[in-house]
C-alpha cells in the first residue's frame, strides 16, 4: 500500500503532535503511532514545563541549563530555549491547558533539583498527561491532519542523501508514506532497560534508524536516571516515577537508618549517584523519600497521582516514608540536528527525546524535556513551512522492500542500540534488556 502527504510525522508525543499543529493548514500530513497515541513518555510526565520568568530570568535560567549538564550544552540551543519558553507555554494556555493557577488566575511556579529559582508551571502531578490530551484533541479536529495508530516505522524511503518518506507495518500491513518532509519524533531508548521509567515500546526505534542509515547521532552515552523511582522489588516492568517536584515543595531523603546524606536540589545525576552510593553504604536497594511532615491535604492535592498510586501499594506518603530508587529515565544523546531541528539528511528532521538539540547537555535539568519537545519541534514546523517544496515527490522506481516482520525489526533495532551504547558506557550493561 502506498500513501502519500506532504509531510510525515512519526511520533505522536508532545513534540510530533506540536510540530503537527504549527505546520501550515494546507499541508497533508500523517502522524504515525507505534502503538496508540497515549503510550507516549510526554504523557508520563508529572513534574511540569520550565519556563523563563520573563526577560531578567533568561541569564538565570540559561545559567542553571548548563550547571545541571555540566557544560557539556549547546550554548546557542540554551538560549533558544529559555528566550522561546515563554511562547510555548502561551501557546499551551491558549489552547486551554489548566496549568495550576490562584485565585486571580495567576499561573503557580514550583522549583525543582537545580533551579535557582520557582519557574515550573504544572497541572498537578499530571501535567504531561493535561499537555498531551490537549495537543492530541486539537490535533484530532484538523482537518489536514491524518493519524495511524498501530503503525511502527521501520525505514526510511532515501534517494541521494535525501528522505522522500518511510516504510512501516501500519496494521501489520507494510506500507509506504511518501513525503516531502519527514519528522522523526519517536522519544527515548528506556524500552531497553530493565529498570525504567519510560514506557517499555519506546525503545529508540528512529535513532536506530538513523544509525543504520548513517544519519548523524551523538551523545550515545549521556543516559539519565532519574533519583527516585517507587522501589517495588520487581524488575522488567516501568518503574512508578516518584516526581521531582516532590523534593521541590520540601520532600527529604533519606537512608534506611533514617539519615539525611544528600542535598535533595542538586542535579539529577548527583543525587543519583549519592543514592546508589548510600544503598551500597546500608546494604539496601533503596533509600527513603519523606513528605510524612507535610500536611495530607497538601500531598493529596498537589499530587493526587503520587498519592493514590502509593497509597494502592499500601503506603500512605503522609504517615509512612516512600521507597525509592533510581531508574533510567531520559536520554540526552539522539539524532544529531541544528537549531531548526534538521537532521544530516536533507527534508529530515527530528526533535523530542529522539533528537539531539545540545540543549541537555550531559545531564538534563529537571522539566527541561517537554519544553525542548515544545520548542525544537514549532522550530522544525516553521522551517517546513518555510522551505517545503513545491513540486511532486520523486519516487523509486520500483517499491522498496522490507526485510521481515515486525518482530524481526523491532531485535534489530535493539541489537544496533545496545551495541552503539555498549561501545560507550559498558558501565550500564547489567541495566540493558538481554537480546
Amino acid at each position: 500500500m502506498n500513501i502519500h502527504t506532504d509531510v510525515l510525522i512519526v511520533g505522536t508525543g508532545a513534540a510530533g503532535l506540536y510540530c503537527a499543529l504549527n505546520l501550515r493548514k494546507d499541508l497533508n500530513i500523517t502522524l504515525l503511532s507505534k502503538s496508540s497515541a497515549n503510550e507516549c513518555n510526554s504523557f508520563l510526565a508529572q513534574g511540569g514545563i520550565s519556563v523563563a520568568r520573563g526577560e531578567k530570568d533568561f541569564p538565570s535560567f540559561i545559567d542553571d541549563t548548563l550547571k545541571a549538564g555540566n557544560h557539556k550544552n549547546d550554548k546557542k540551543a540554551v538560549k533558544v530555549l529559555a528566550s522561546e519558553s515563554m511562547d510555548a507555554i502561551d501557546n499551551l494556555v491558549s489552547l486551554g491547558v489548566p496549568f495550576d493557577s490562584d485565585l486571580e488566575g495567576n499561573l503557580r511556579y514550583t522549583r525543582e533539583g537545580a533551579h535557582s529559582i520557582n519557574r515550573i508551571v504544572h497541572c498537578e502531578d499530571r501535567t504531561g498527561e493535561k499537555v498531551h490530551s490537549y495537543l492530541l484533541k486539537e490535533a484530532l479536529k484538523r482537518d489536514n491532519i491524518t493519524m495511524l495508530e498501530d503503525s511502527f516505522l521501520v525505514d526510511l524511503i532515501t534517494k541521494n542523501n535525501k528522505c522522500i518518506g518511510g516504510i512501516a507495518f501500519s496494521k501489520n500491513s507494510p506500507t509506504n508514506i511518501f513525503a516531502k518532509s519527514v519528522v522523526i519524533a519517536t522519544g527515548g531508548i528506556g524500552g531497553l532497560f530493565n529498570n525504567s521509567t519510560n514506557f517499555q515500546s519506546i525503545s529508540g526505534d528512529g535513532i536506530a534508524i538513523a544509525l543504520r542509515r548513517g544519519i548523524d547521532v551523538v551523545n550515545m552515552n549521556y543516559i539519565q536516571f532519574h533519583p527516585t523511582s517507587l522501589y517495588d522489588g520487581s524488575s522488567m516492568n516501568r518503574k512508578f516515577l516518584i516526581s521531582e517536584a516532590v523534593r521541590g515543595e520540601g520532600a527529604k531523603l533519606l537512608n534506611v537508618n533514617g539519615e539525611k546524606f544528600v542535598d535533595e536540589l542538586l542535579p539529577r545525576d548527583k543525587v543519583t549517584a549519592a543514592i546508589f552510593k548510600e544503598e551500597m553504604k546500608t546494604s539496601s536497594n533503596f533509600v527513603y523519600l519523606d513528605t510524612t511532615f507535610m500536611k495530607k491535604d497538601f500531598l493529596v492535592k498537589r499530587f493526587p497521582m503520587i498519592y493514590n498510586e502509593c497509597f494502592k501499594r499500601g503506603i500512605d506518603i503522609s504517615n509512612e516514608p516512600i521507597p525509592v530508587t533510581p531508574a533510567q529515565h531520559y536520554f540526552m544523546g539522539g539524532i544529531n540536528v541544528d537549531l531548526n531541528s534538521k537532521t544530516s539528511m536533507e527534508n529530515l528532521y527530528a526533535c523530542g527525546e529522539a533528537s539531539c538539540t545540545g540543549v541537555h547537555g550531559s545531564n538534563r535539568l529537571a522539566s527541561n524535556s517537554l519544553l525542548e519537545g515544545l520548542v525544537f519541534s514549532k522550530r522544525a514546523a516553521t522551517h517546513i513551512n518555510n522551505n517545503i517544496k513545491p513540486y511532486s515527490i520523486c519516487f523509486y522506481d520500483s517499491t522498496p522492500s522490507i526485510e521481515g516482520d515486525k518482530d524481526y525489526y523491532k531485535k534489530l533495532f535493539k541489537n544496533i542500540l545496545i551495541r552503539a551504547i555498549c561501545d560507550v558506557r559498558g558501565d550500564i550493561v547489567n541495566e540493558l534488556v538481554a537480546l
